[in-house]
This record gives structure tokens, sequence and C-alpha cells, in this order.
């Protein structure tokens, strides 16, 4: 393994830990009404555990409503039950053949609690970077280490420097991500 290739990994998975990280922050509600609060709930359907989003359409009709058009109408009843299991705070009522749920902007106490929730994914986040940066620096040290390679100390230095940068670069965007976020949850 070359120090380039231990460089590609490292992004890779560095970009993956972020993608990850912005794939979380979906589903933390804002004042807004969004599909994401709700795709990812499990439904008891036909007896398997089933994604929201896989047997029904979500739409938001409104910036505070969310229209649940479930694709067979009987399995109606089962989604209201699994929006209710899922202690979202959203109380699904039935309209005909679809479900409609009322979104409320959230207390200052709640936002203030989503904040930390956005603040604390966001630390998660980072550790999985740096944990990211740890594993390529103790391949590049092995690199160097290992006489059967044709690697120097010095290469291996700029190898270790490029991936610091990596790092730098990942928990910036990781940090202007969450402070986005947190402005989107403390607006009322």
């Amino acid at each position: 393994m070359t120090i380039d290739q231990i460089l590609r990994e490292c992004k890779a998975k560095m970009d993956k830990s972020l993608e990850h990280f912005e794939r979380e922050l979906r589903g933390i509600r804002t004042g807004r009404a969004t599909t994401a609060l709700i795709d990812y709930v499990k439904v008891d359907y036909y007896g398997n555990p089933t994604e929201l989003k896989a047997i029904a359409a979500v739409s938001v009709p409104e910036p505070t409503q969310l229209l649940v058009k479930p694709f067979d109408p009987a399995s109606k009843n089962d989604i209201i039950k699994a929006l209710e299991k899922a202690d979202l705070g959203l109380n699904p009522m039935s309209e005909g053949n679809s479900i409609r749920i009322n979104v409320p902007p959230p207390s200052a106490e709640r936002r203030q609690q989503l904040v930390a929730q956005v603040r604390k994914m966001a630390e998660e986040a980072k550790v999985a970077v740096r944990n990211e940066r740890r594993d390529a620096n103790k391949q590049i040290d092995q690199l160097v280490k290992d006489k059967s390679n044709p690697i120097s100390e010095d290469e291996g230095k700029t190898g270790k420097e490029k991936v610091e940068e990596l790092t730098k670069k990942h928990i910036e965007q990781i940090d202007s991500i969450c402070a986005k976020k947190t402005a989107e949850i403390s607006e009322i």
C-alpha cells in the first residue's frame, strides 16, 4: 500500500462520516415540517417492520403540515400506530384515505434540547473523523518502519501533514453544517 492509497482511503472514510452526520441531521426537527422527520419510521406492515417511505407517499402541503398517503389504504391504521409509537411529539389524524400531521413549532426549551442534540451529533462526527486520522497515521508509520518499502521518513511526514489537512477540512465542514442547523432550529 502506498501513501496515496492511504490518503484516498482516509478521505473516503471521512467523507462517509460527514455524509452520515448530514443524513442524521435531516431527522432533527426544526420549526418547519419536512418529510425526513418520518421517512424512516418503522411500520409493522403485514408482520414485517417496513420504513414508512416504502409504503406511503409523504408530502409537505403547508410549512407546518405533513400529508401521508398510504399506497395500500388498509395499512393506514398501522401507519398511525407507528407514528404515535415513534415518540416524535406528533399527532397523526386520519382524513379519508390519508393521514394529516400538524407539526407545531417546538417550544424554547425543546429548541435548546435539539440544539444540544445537534452539537452532540457534531462531536460524534468529529470523533469519527479523528479516528480515521489516527488509523491513517498508524498505516503511514507502519509503511515507514517496514524496510521492504522504499518510503522515507520525510515522505511519511508529508503524508501525515496531508492527513492532518484532510482532518481540518472535514472538521470545518462539520462545524459549518452544525452552525447552520442550530441557527435553523433557533429560528422561530
